[in-house]
């Protein structure tokens, strides 16, 4: 059984089998798929069989865990909690050298964040790792639901159109990217800036923003930001 420093939950277990499904990619990104529009184009004849994955991934006697290093030695831990009537995915960064995970976003009906910009997105997918989930577009779709930024690059559409025709059988890729890219998340699109080396956030729900009760430490924020770009700025 996995472990996570500090995270308070049930039985984790390594998730990574589900990668292959081509059918958990839409699943995973379903709370930015809002709209039976959006439904339809990502699942299109496949909702049945959808459904019976997710039921897999909300089993509450096994919590999947997908694990993200990154260059740095942090980590990005992608959990589903499945706790009866409070399920939902937790984002989780974490080093060897802290005593306890802190979280970055959450996907449920309380929704928490976002977690990254676009850049530290971009930034994370593309940082090779020896374990874990390897590949950039897994690791890009993995982590595409703590995004929450207004300031996208003009490429940020191809990028997330590619991962999903590499991943899934979603016959128009391009046309879910746009509504992905629309909805981010469960949250507004925040606004990113740069303040003492740290990026953070104008978001009302994000961790990432000092001017929350409950943002992160400023010395935390300072190495998540590091950790996410790799040492280097947006």
């Amino acid at each position: 059984m996995l472990k996570i420093p500090g995270y308070e939950g049930g039985p984790l277990v390594d998730g990574s089998a589900y990668l292959d499904d081509p059918l958990f990619w839409p699943v995973h990104l379903g709370s930015c798929l809002r709209g039976e529009d959006a439904q339809r184009a990502a699942f299109g004849a496949d909702w049945d069989a959808a459904m019976e994955l997710y039921r897999g991934l909300s089993d509450e006697r096994e919590w999947p865990v997908f694990s993200v290093p990154l260059c740095s030695g942090h980590t990005v831990h992608v959990v589903y909690r499945n706790f009866d009537g409070d399920r939902g995915v937790d984002y989780l960064m974490y080093h060897p050298a802290w005593s306890a995970v802190e979280t970055l976003a959450v996907d449920d009906g309380h929704f928490m964040g976002p977690g990254m910009a676009w850049p530290e997105l971009l930034s994370a997918a593309r940082q090779p790792a020896p374990e874990g989930v390897a590949d950039t577009d897994a690791r890009l779709l993995l982590l595409f639901p703590t995004l929450g930024d207004a300031q996208l690059p003009d490429d940020a559409a191809i990028v997330l159109t590619d991962a999903l025709a590499a991943l899934t059988l979603i016959e128009e890729p391009a046309e879910v990217a746009s509504m992905l890219l629309e909805n981010q998340g469960q949250w507004a699109p925040a606004h990113w800036s740069p303040a003492d080396g740290i990026w953070i956030n104008d978001g009302g729900h994000s961790y990432r923003n000092p001017g929350n009760a409950f943002a992160l430490p400023e010395v935390r924020l300072l190495e998540i930001s590091n950790a996410l770009t790799g040492g280097h700025g947006r």
